[in-house]
C-alpha cells in the first residue's frame, strides 16, 4: 500500500511538473513576441508624430500589438505579445538621452 501511494505521488508530481513547464514555455513565447514589438518600436521612432500604433503580423498570426507615445523627455512603448492563447505586456520608458546614447536617435543638428 505504501509503495502504491509513493508511486501515485511521484506520477502526480511528474504531471504537475510537465504542466508547469508547458505554461512556462507558453509565457516565454508571449514575452519573446512582446520583445520583438519593443525592438520594432525602437527602430521606428517618429520624428514628427506623437503616437504610433502597429500590429506585427506574419504567416496570418498576430505576434505583437505595439503602441509608442512621445512623452515630454522621451518615449513610452507598450508592446503586447501573443503566443497561442497567451498574452504578455511589456511597458518601457526611455529618455531622449538614453536613446541617443544607445544609437536609436541622432543628435539634432544645431545651426
Amino acid at each position: 500500500m505504501k509503495i502504491l501511494f509513493i508511486f501515485l505521488v511521484s506520477i502526480l508530481c511528474g504531471i504537475n511538473s510537465f504542466a508547469q513547464k508547458s505554461i512556462e514555455d507558453d509565457i516565454e513565447g508571449a514575452i519573446q513576441n512582446a520583445k520583438k514589438g519593443i525592438y520594432w518600436a525602437l527602430s521606428n521612432l517618429p520624428d514628427d508624430k506623437s503616437r504610433i500604433e502597429n500590429d506585427l503580423i506574419a504567416d496570418d498570426k498576430l505576434y505583437a500589438n505595439v503602441r509608442l507615445y512621445k512623452e515630454v523627455n522621451g518615449f513610452k512603448i507598450i508592446s503586447r505579445g501573443f503566443f497561442e492563447s497567451n498574452e504578455a505586456e511589456i511597458v518601457i520608458y526611455r529618455s531622449i538621452n538614453s536613446l541617443i546614447k544607445d544609437g536609436y536617435l541622432k543628435l539634432p543638428n544645431k545651426k
